[in-house]
């Protein structure tokens, strides 16, 4: 899908030469970051959140195609940021199912074709996620919805705060709504040539204003308990179970919700104080992490390494704006995998030069092709 407009004539060739320098500068790869001597793993963490069904760069409500967002043009970046190292991983941190025509479009049609796999995870499945959260807005259309259209899923959902409702006080017999989490192992290659299994647990986490938000879906049947209370009761399991690295996926953001009643424990913020937690993957708040121009006088916050009272961190915005990277640089001491490293950062999908929004890399017409259906689908319910 081709957004832009090229000049012709001389203007042509200058035009498609200058997005050509802008396209050759997205490097991933960080030189300044402290890399151990002896040898280590570099784990590349990619994280993508608030996609909001944005998964071509088409905006509905105008008619036309964009270059702001959509992961089509996101995918680019993914392949780029994979090619770029020998190990990765691709997360999504929820709030993917709910937020433009396509999203809607599918909530009018899918209960009644069980079926037809969503759209967006004919998309993420191609993409090749390894895991994902649930997003408040997940809970919009109600829970056969969400629940089916999950089973499209190739990859794993965790979310480890969300449980039953079970009607009475006591919560030692309180069971979970989803897995609370999983533990990925990957063949990974480190600086010297040589291969290890790495296992990698990842757990969810949400905001429990996301029950206050959908009391209908909630209502008697889910509850929300506390992040970070949540997340010290899992991590040392998870580590039992043999997990040598955590990463949280948390739909909150860096600050517990205003209209939160119990703020205590639900952010960023805190569950970056959690002892076990290696990696923190969020989104909710439609922000970025790091941000120099927001985070750079924080307390705890280092902007240039990317941490959150030394964990690192990333929040990718919206829509597929932008991508999240984590390096984490892993060396292996006493017979265990610790970080020695990492570096955090986010990447935009364009740039604005002389008020024009150029995209710094082309779209990815795989995920054109397999959207092409539904896309005339959305359009045509539009007419």
């Amino acid at each position: 899908m081709r957004c832009l407009k090229v000049i012709q004539g001389k203007k042509k060739v200058i035009f498609i030469f200058f997005f050509t320098v802008i396209t050759l500068q997205v490097v991933f790869n960080n030189p300044k970051a402290q890399v151990p001597s002896k040898p280590y793993i570099q784990v590349r963490i990619l994280e993508t959140t608030d996609l909001h069904a944005k998964m071509l760069g088409y905006d509905y409500e105008k008619g036309k195609p964009t270059v702001e967002y959509g992961l089509e043009w996101t995918a680019s970046f993914i392949k780029k940021a994979r090619n770029e190292v020998p190990n990765s991983v691709l997360f999504d941190v929820g709030d993917v199912l709910v937020g433009n025509a396509l999203g809607k479009y599918v909530s009018n049609t899918y209960l009644f074709n069980w079926m037809e796999m969503h759209p967006v995870y004919k998309v993420m499945n191609l993409i090749n996620y390894d895991a994902a959260t649930v997003g408040n807005h997940e809970f919009n259309y109600g829970l056969a919805f969400l629940m089916e259209s999950l089973k499209g899923a190739n990859f794993p959902y965790v979310n480890a705060n969300i449980y039953i409702d079970d009607q009475n006080k006591y919560g030692g017999d309180d069971i979970n709504f989803f897995n609370p989490y999983t533990i990925i192992e990957k063949k990974f290659t480190d600086s010297s040539g040589k291969t290890h299994r790495l296992k990698i647990g990842v757990i969810g986490l949400i905001t429990p204003i996301a029950a206050e938000w959908d009391k209908e879906t909630f209502y008697g049947k889910l509850k929300i308990k506390n992040m970070t209370e949540t997340a010290e009761h899992f991590i040392p399991i998870m580590k039992e179970k043999g997990a040598d690295i955590i990463v949280a996926l948390a739909h909150v953001g860096l600050n517990a919700d205003k209209g939160l009643k119990y703020k205590k424990g639900n952010s960023v913020y805190s569950l970056s104080k959690v002892k076990g937690v290696d990696a923190i993957l969020y989104g909710h708040s439609h922000s970025l992490f790091p941000n120099k121009d927001i985070h750079s006088n924080l307390e705890g916050i280092n902007v240039k390494a990317g941490t959150i009272h030394g964990i690192a961190a990333v929040q990718a915005g919206y829509w597929g704006n932008h991508l999240g990277i984590i390096d984490l640089y892993l060396v292996k001491n006493n017979g265990k995998w610790v970080i020695s490293n990492s570096h955090s950062m986010v990447k935009p999908i364009y740039r604005t030069l002389k008020l024009k929004k150029i995209p710094m890399l082309s779209p990815d017409p795989t995920v054109k092709k397999v959207m092409e259906k539904d896309h005339i689908r959305v359009l045509d319910s539009l007419k």
